[in-house]
């Protein structure tokens, strides 16, 4: 079940900006999509059962976020090899960000504690910004459950 994390962004915040290699190697901004809505979603790994259930909805749905003119960036910490792997094995249509020194995460806050097994440790948080054309946001979802995810997020988009 998913966990609530509290955030210290909230909406109406100016989205932190950032800089981060994409699964293509190119360099991707926040500024440099601005006058665009953006969904960036976090998720924790890469080819893991519930991030690939997310992943692949947002790619079942991805030509109508297109049409709707939102850019859909998913961001984790794994690398861009990783990445690479991920997007070909899912056909993932949508640029991955590699965020292998944590600075996007932790930006944004989604980085913390974690518990799996009874085990602590440090990850990414599942959560989902939606980011307005102005670069404020607009929502934030801190509790994602994969499944219907993306759908909720373009009917939000839409609303």
């Amino acid at each position: 079940m998913a966990k609530e994390h509290t955030l210290s962004l909230k909406t109406g915040d100016l989205a932190p900006e950032f800089l981060a290699t994409s699964t293509d190697g190119s360099l991707l901004s926040l500024s440099g999509f601005k006058g665009h809505p953006i969904v960036l979603f976090f998720y924790p790994k890469d080819n893991t059962p519930r991030c690939t259930r997310e992943a692949c909805e947002f790619r079942d749905i991805y030509e109508e976020f297109k049409a709707a003119g939102v850019v859909v960036l998913g961001v984790s910490t794994d690398p861009i090899k990783s990445h690479a792997k991920f997007t070909a094995k899912f056909e993932l249509p949508f640029p991955l960000l590699s965020d292998v020194d944590q600075s996007i995460v932790r930006a944004y806050g989604v980085w913390g504690e974690k518990i799996f097994m009874g085990r602590k440790y440090m990850g990414t948080y599942r959560v989902t910004f939606h980011i307005g054309p102005d670069s404020r946001i607009v929502r934030i979802w801190p509790t994602v459950k994969p499944e219907g995810h993306a759908a909720e997020v373009l009917a939000s988009l839409r609303e």
